[in-house]
């Protein structure tokens, strides 16, 4: 977007671009969200950032009234994978408050200084002032959705001390964190006793429409024991980086409801983005479902189900796992055979019901498999062979890849080929524009959308017009194909009345 497009999405007060860049006013030193209900600045005074830490670098403070952090993400993380976008999918994630500026760095292949003058000439602000925005967002999310102590608050955000905690909320938001808390009318509570588990409950933005089907494709995979799902929930334990954690998440009026559980303070902002990956909460649906209604085939089915997303992932290692195991065969099958090695997985600490173990790590599947899976023996020397490598460290996957670097890393292995590759791009990246050329359910969805079959090259073709959002119309197609009979114009009807997530 160019000047002129941003200042009319500003003078118009357009929510879907909340989140995507912030107006600075030179005037008052205040940088806003672009649906800011404040009379729109003068041309001359404006200058636009394309993120909040850039806007904090330059010297301008947030909004007392739009709050311009307390919106959804940048969808352009996921649709991009240049270093700025993987560094930020990074620093989401908690990789500065981990290993620091040299560790991300090492992650993504450059040194410190090289990456410094990549995020700054690309972000408006380098590495270490994007992780303080970070920080600065989760304490506001806590300070105003919770009861937590303030100073349980600086340590779960990230923030070494309760004094940089205290500086960095004043200069960022000129409240103190007492008058920030002040400033909400809807705390929820937050369990912080000393040497228990911190519980809370929240709630995640999302851009409207949101499309809730995402849970019947989480619910349909769940594996008992560690998930447990239902057409509006989904619930499971995982590790993190410090420890367990555990949530449930369910739509609500105004964005995602979560609860959640960690057993270490400091994994409370991981959990949250993960949380927001699984669940795509930083989709621009607007934009996807515009390109999406241009087919005249696929318009029926975007207008019915407007806003739809992608399942994400909370491990990368799990999706590759559970990829390998559903390669050529039924979900239901994949999911029989995922239950059975389930009980590798170490028992929860976290003690809640129905949630009693976490899915097995790569290590216990190498070591102890074996005796588990069925099938060709081919298959099982594959997936066992992947496990060991993710265990020993000479397979490493996550959010700093490219879809194409996730190619590079997976297609040599034995049993691995496009469509594994393609899904964990999907679930572990979020990327937008993947399309299988030979999978069962979009050849079936397929079919039943056109009312006739279609090779590899007419399906590519049909695709290839949504790019960059092909995966959304796969997502649609899998749904289509899921369906058990067309559905009557009573329940098109309904449908189409789709609860939606607003910021």
């Amino acid at each position: 977007m160019d000047f002129w497009q941003r200042y009319r999405a500003i003078e118009s007060r357009d929510t879907r671009f909340d989140g995507q860049f912030v107006t600075a006013v030179a005037t008052t030193k205040i940088y806003c969200r672009p649906s800011c209900p404040a009379r729109t600045p003068k041309p001359a005074n404006v200058t636009f950032y394309p993120t909040s830490a850039a806007a904090h670098e330059a010297g301008y403070r947030a909004c007392k009234r739009c709050l311009p952090e307390a919106v959804p993400g940048t969808p352009a993380w996921n649709l991009r994978s240049d270093t700025a976008a993987r560094a930020m999918r990074l620093i989401s994630d908690g990789e500065i408050d981990r290993s620091g500026v040299p560790g991300l760095a090492l992650r993504l292949g450059y040194s410190t200084r090289q990456l410094g003058r990549i995020l700054s000439s690309e972000l408006g602000a380098g590495p270490l002032a994007l992780a303080r925005a970070s920080r600065a967002q989760t304490a506001r999310t806590l300070l105003t959705a919770t009861d937590m102590p303030s100073a349980d608050v600086a340590f779960a955000s990230g923030f070494n001390s309760i004094r940089q905690f205290n500086e960095t909320i004043q200069e960022v938001y000129d409240l103190s964190p007492s008058q920030l808390r002040h400033r909400s009318r809807t705390i929820s509570h937050a369990s912080t006793s000393a040497g228990s588990p911190t519980s809370l409950s929240l709630t995640l933005p999302a851009r409207t429409p949101y499309d809730d089907g995402v849970f019947a494709f989480l619910r349909a995979r769940a594996v008992e024991g560690t998930e447990h799902a239902d057409a509006a929930s989904y619930a499971r334990v995982l590790r993190l980086p410090g420890g367990e954690g555990w949530f449930c998440a369910e739509p609500g009026n105004l964005g995602l409801n979560v609860a959640v559980i960690v057993e270490q303070l400091k994994d409370l902002p991981v959990l949250l983005s993960r949380i927001r990956r699984l669940f795509d909460l930083d989709a621009d649906p607007t934009a996807i479902d515009d390109v999406l209604l241009e087919d005249p085939a696929l318009r029926e089915r975007v207008l019915r189900y407007p806003g739809i997303r992608l399942p994400g992932a909370v491990d990368p290692q799990e999706i590759l796992i559970r990829a390998m195991i559903g390669q050529q065969i039924t979900v239901a099958a994949a999911t029989g055979i995922l239950k059975t090695l389930s009980i590798l997985g170490e028992p929860s600490k976290l003690g809640r019901p129905g949630h009693t173990r976490l899915f097995p790590t790569a290590a216990a599947l190498a070591q102890n498999a074996a005796p588990l899976l069925k099938g060709p023996a081919r298959r099982r020397t594959s997936l066992l062979g992947a496990a060991a490598a993710l265990a020993d460290g000479s397979l490493t996957i996550g959010v700093a890849d490219t879809a194409d670097e996730l190619a590079e890393k997976l297609l040599p292995l034995p049993g691995i080929g496009p469509w594994t590759v393609r899904y964990s791009a999907m679930r572990i990246l979020g990327a937008t524009d993947i399309h299988f050329d030979n999978d069962a359910a979009v050849r079936s969805g397929f079919t039943r959308l056109l009312g006739r079959a279609a090779d590899a090259r007419t399906a590519a073709a049909w695709f290839g017009q949504f790019s960059p959002w092909r995966s959304y119309a796969t997502m649609h197609l899998w749904r289509l194909a899921a369906e058990k009979s067309p559905a009557s114009p009573s329940a098109a009807a309904t449908d189409f009345k789709r609860k939606a997530l607003v910021s």
